[in-house]
């Protein structure tokens, strides 16, 4: 598409990155000057290259200007991504010229020159080449050369005012190099995206972005985790429960332990998430596969996120329960995802879970543990407000949830690092407690938000045929104390003889 091709003034185009367009509202409004600035390193020229290419398949003219960096470093940078800029033309305003002595004003001032030269080469670029789409690398270049602030600003609504009489939509890449409160760019520019780098204490990078402001268009404000992997830059727009709600039938599944089903009053209804919540060892992901497994024998697809432990030793754990995960995993009913939280974002993190659910059908969720996911992202600000929106959102997807949070301690004082019980719709909990010389273990139904469940403590068990839990423990007190007094008869659970209590 040339001058001669026209768009209409409320055309949207894509900006060659989905996940970004739907943050921007649909992508960017044609014929109009947007300002991308973020840090050396964030992904400006990724974002920008993208732009270009997605501009080059659908038959349009793009150039790259670039003052900072050369021809040979930009297709560099896209033979990286396994990309090719045939078709886009790339201009370069700095030459082995620059260097010539001779070439030296000394009448005029240096930079009044080069200025002036600066701006002729990229008008007569951009009428020789006629492009749809324009990006400008980078505006820190022309600061410079402008001297002072009048001058460059001048200078920018001057070639804002050019390019929109060529018909051309213009990216503008800055590097954040001038003083951080000036932001006369940004009441130039049509639109204005940040792009943020910050380093860890460990692990990755983060990269997140925000739109600052966006004439005309209804966007998606706050930021966005995104990442640049090879093929480019991918955006995860930051979730919000409330545009994301579907018709579910709320009924009550059995969790495939038929006592634990009439603890909780009948079983876990569809769209609510429950916590199982303990210490270390106790039984919890041993349950919550259970739950998995039971999905799956409904004909449903299950989802495990794990943090703490490896898949190859989930699974062996589970096998040895009588519990063999492997046919399910190579039917696709079951999808095991080892997660390493330090190389990972909360935002792709709740991305992951949405694909499972939008791509895959899942139905059930199980995540495990939450210790792994908060200790893991201690700079991560808000990460519980996050986690609140995800669990939103799949309990307005009618998905079942399990959550497995570990609690310090084994006996007596048993503490959490975070209070996620607001959060759940069912909480188990699970205790050791000490009885006749041995350690034992409880479990009690400690809230259900849907169904009236039981208030008894029960003795759990895990063998060799699978997960038991017995007759209310009437006959002790003190159990949630892990130091019990005895006041009764009441038979104790056997490892050996745990499947037939179930």
């Amino acid at each position: 598409m040339n001058r001669g091709q026209m768009r209409s003034e409320s055309e949207r185009i894509s900006t060659g990155i989905s996940e970004l367009d739907s943050v921007l509202g649909g992508g960017l409004t044609a014929q109009r000057v947007y300002l991308l600035e973020g840090t050396p390193g964030s992904g400006k020229t990724t974002i920008a290259l993208q732009f270009l290419l997605d501009g080059a398949a659908r038959g349009e003219q793009g150039l790259y200007i670039t003052l900072s960096e050369t021809a040979a470093e930009l297709t560099e940078v896209a033979r990286s991504h396994h990309w090719s800029l045939d078709g886009i033309e790339l201009f370069e305003l700095i030459n082995e010229e620059g260097l010539d002595i001779d070439t030296e004003q000394s009448i005029l001032e240096p930079s009044e020159v080069e200025l002036g030269e600066t701006i002729r080469g990229v008008m007569e670029c951009v009428d020789r080449t006629r492009p749809s789409r324009v990006v400008f690398d980078s505006l820190s270049e022309l600061r410079l050369l402008s001297q002072h602030s009048l001058r460059y600003r001048r200078q920018i609504l001057a070639l804002k005012h050019y390019f929109s009489t060529r018909a051309c939509t213009v990216l503008m890449l800055d590097d954040r190099s001038s003083d951080p409160g000036d932001v006369q760019l940004h009441s130039i520019a049509h639109g204005v995206l940040t792009l943020e780098q910050t380093a860890q204490d460990y692990g990755s990078e983060r990269r997140r972005l925000r739109v600052i402001k966006m004439r005309g268009v209804k966007y998606r404000g706050g930021y966005h985790d995104f990442v640049i992997e090879t093929g480019g830059v991918a955006v995860f727009p930051r979730l919000i429960a409330s545009e994301h709600q579907r018709k579910f039938d709320g009924e009550l599944v059995s969790t495939g332990i038929p006592r634990l089903d009439r603890m909780l009053g009948g079983g876990l209804a569809r769209g609510t998430n429950t916590l199982l919540n303990g210490p270390s060892g106790v039984g919890k992901t041993t349950t919550a596969v259970r739950c998995g497994l039971t999905a799956i024998e409904r004909g449903e697809k299950a989802a495990y996120f794990l943090f703490d432990e490896g898949i190859p030793t989930m699974k062996a754990r589970a096998a040895a329960m009588g519990m063999d995960l492997e046919p399910h995993c190579e039917s696709g009913a079951l999808s095991l995802y080892q997660i390493d939280p330090a190389e990972l974002s909360p935002g792709e993190f709740a991305n992951r879970v949405r694909h499972a659910v939008e791509n895959d059908g899942v139905t059930f969720v199980a995540i495990d543990s939450l210790n792994a996911f908060l200790q893991a992202m201690p700079g991560e600000k808000y990460l519980l407000l996050q986690m609140h929106e995800m669990l939103s959102y799949l309990n307005q997807q009618g998905v079942l949830t399990m959550l497995v949070l570990g609690q310090h301690g084994m006996v007596g004082d048993v503490r959490s690092e975070v209070d996620l019980s607001y959060l759940s719709d069912a909480i188990i909990l699970f205790r050791y407690f000490e009885a006749e010389g041995r350690l034992h273990k409880a479990v009690s139904a400690v809230k259900s938000r849907v169904t009236p469940h039981e208030a008894s403590i029960r003795q759990f068990g895990i063998g060799a045929n699978g997960i038991a839990v017995g007759e209310p423990l009437k006959d002790f007190e003190g159990v949630l104390t892990g130091a019990p007094a005895y006041r009764g008869s009441t038979p104790l659970l056997e490892a050996h003889s745990a499947a037939a209590a179930s």
